[in-house]
């Protein structure tokens, strides 16, 4: 079997994003500015990014047998990533429902065939990395220590899922935003984590590290108009996995997160800003942001 660059582990959703002017207030019905329908799911959209960047992907996760499924699959295959690990259930595919207002938004979801989802070792076993996002604390927990066991480094964005001390100890990117750590250790110390390497993602941009020699740095965000945040988090994520999948420094890899968050937060979709390397580096020399790449060739997908 092929050897894979990265793995993703999550939900696969369709995505409806409504843009307003202001939110509803009770009984209240407002007309959208714009809305978007497409397809989603946090680590969906960080291998995304990654399967147009070059590296060999591949997913675990469940839709339904319906025509979001046949979607999510359809433009895996498009872009290349290894569809294998995916399974397909007589449930509904999920769907994620966001109402956006400038930087804030309100999201609800219905997980549906998502909650099917069953980890596949021998598939994980593929790959060099394997990066979780909107899982239970079962599936974490199960993937973190067959990935540590075996030699797999991991990356997994938490948001508000519980996590144990002992697994957290064993993750080797962990990545949460402000708030989120916030709420879970009282204040903003990166000490208070011993996950092996700490990103919290700052509100209005930039982001504080910790590496695993215990140095603390913080990466100066890039300042853009938000028209919509959805998916600026999983497109961090990716910038931090291509990056360290690429020997890069914790910091540098940050910095090129922070990058495709900005060209996330300036459209309307979690995957509408998506485009090949190339045109990443571009941007990053137009920005004067000083990344490490070299030997870099192009893919278009």
């Amino acid at each position: 079997m092929e050897r894979l660059d990265v793995i993703g582990v999550g939900n696969l959703n369709y995505d409806i994003i409504i843009l307003l002017d202001r939110f509803p207030e009770f009984h209240e019905k407002v007309n959208a500015k714009e809305a978007v329908f497409g397809l989603g799911g946090a680590a969906a959209n960080t291998i995304t990014w990654l399967a147009h960047f070059g590296l060999k992907t591949g997913y675990l996760g469940t839709v339904g047998k319906d025509e979001i499924g046949n979607a999510h699959l359809a433009f895996f295959r498009r872009i290349g990533v290894d569809i294998s690990g995916i399974k397909r259930v007589d449930t509904p595919s999920g769907i994620a429902i966001a109402m956006v207002h400038g930087d804030d938004k309100r999201i609800v979801k219905y997980p549906g065939a998502n909650l099917f989802k069953e980890v596949n070792f021998d598939y994980l076993s593929r790959a060099r990395h394997v990066h979780l996002s909107s899982n239970p604390e079962k599936t974490i927990e199960a993937v973190v220590r067959f990935a540590s066991d075996s030699g797999i480094s991991t990356s997994l964005d938490i948001g508000e899922a519980p996590l144990s001390r002992e697994i957290e100890g064993i993750v080797d990117y962990l990545t949460m935003n402000e708030d989120e750590y916030k709420r879970k250790f009282g204040s903003l110390d990166p000490s208070l984590s011993n996950a092996k390497n700490l990103i919290i993602t700052l509100n209005g941009g930039g982001a504080l590290i910790r590496d695993r020699d215990g140095n603390v740095e913080e990466i100066r965000g890039l300042s853009a108009e938000v028209v919509d945040s959805t998916g600026a988090g999983d497109s961090f994520d990716a910038g931090i996995i291509y990056g360290i999948l690429n020997g890069w420094s914790l910091a540098d890899s940050a910095r090129l997160g922070m990058l495709l968050a900005y060209l996330t937060i300036q459209k309307v979709g979690a995957r509408s800003a998506v485009v090949p390397i190339d045109e990443v580096m571009r941007k990053a020399e137009e920005l004067r942001m000083k990344l490490p790449f070299k030997d870099v060739k192009a893919h278009n997908v």
